[in-house]
């Protein structure tokens, strides 16, 4: 007898196969489980689980620095904003060891309305930046810096550093970085979130422009601006310094 090829084995298989019915379902429900301190706690899981709970605890309440008055969230320029972008501008230009121009920070990205007067935690800015997001540099001509600009604009403003700008008819005009008028001609090295280098916010013109990214995450940008504050023995704080404002 001869023996039966394997390519006819695997069509019969697959012709089986294909003849088998297929089930949709006719309709689907979800139940919501609320779950708070009412509910049964499992004590064999908490005396496992503590010793890492207790670990994480102390590390979250580690007093880090002190906020010499509160921080406030606002547009088109707030003090955490700018304390932030502060941050994101001069720890970009020590750690890539590179001239940064310009630094941003997306206003959605910012996690709390306020960070308050007085010691501020390490859990404090988990909360004021919770997720990965890594600071990167991208290299853009002054023409794309613009577009990028007229976005900002077009959200109500985000928080900067390195430049100074107006939003009239949700467009960035009287452009100043460094000091001196954008030029469209130029070459900008820009700090930003890979998030928004990505097309995140919608800001789809940074989408193709290589990224320069060491794997630095923001939120250490911001406790490493805060122990150098700390080493010039100053707190966190920030002013209104009319960076983005409202055309008259």
């Amino acid at each position: 007898m001869r023996p039966i090829p394997i390519a006819l084995i695997l069509l019969v298989v697959i012709q089986v196969s294909s003849c088998k019915t297929a089930y949709q379902p006719q309709s689907i429900q979800y139940k919501d489980y609320r779950i708070n301190s009412s509910q049964a706690k499992d004590s064999v899981l908490l005396s496992v689980l503590k010793p890492y709970s207790d670990s994480v605890n102390m590390s979250m309440n580690d007093v880090v620095g002190i906020a010499e008055k509160s921080l406030e969230k606002k547009t088109p320029e707030g003090t955490l904003g700018n304390f932030m972008a502060d941050a994101f501008f001069t720890m970009a230009n020590e750690r890539f060891r590179t001239k940064v121009d310009v630094a941003f920070m997306n206003f959605g990205g910012i996690r709390l309305t306020q960070l308050p007067a007085g010691n501020v935690t390490r859990g404090k800015i988990f909360e004021l930046m919770p997720f990965d997001n890594v600071l990167l540099l991208q290299k853009m001509k002054g023409t794309v810096l613009q577009q990028l600009l007229d976005h900002i604009a077009g959200r109500g403003g985000w928080p900067v550093a390195g430049i100074t700008m107006q939003i009239k008819d949700k467009k960035a005009v009287n452009v100043l970085i460094g000091g001196k008028p954008l030029d469209p001609e130029a070459t900008y090295t820009t700090a930003n979130s890979d998030f928004i280098a990505n097309g995140g916010d919608d800001a789809a013109m940074l989408r193709t422009i290589p990224q320069i990214n060491i794997g630095y995450l923001m939120r250490d940008a911001l406790f490493d601006y805060i122990n150098k504050l700390k080493s010039q023995g100053k707190n966190i704080t920030a002013n209104e310094e009319n960076r983005v404002t409202n055309a008259q």
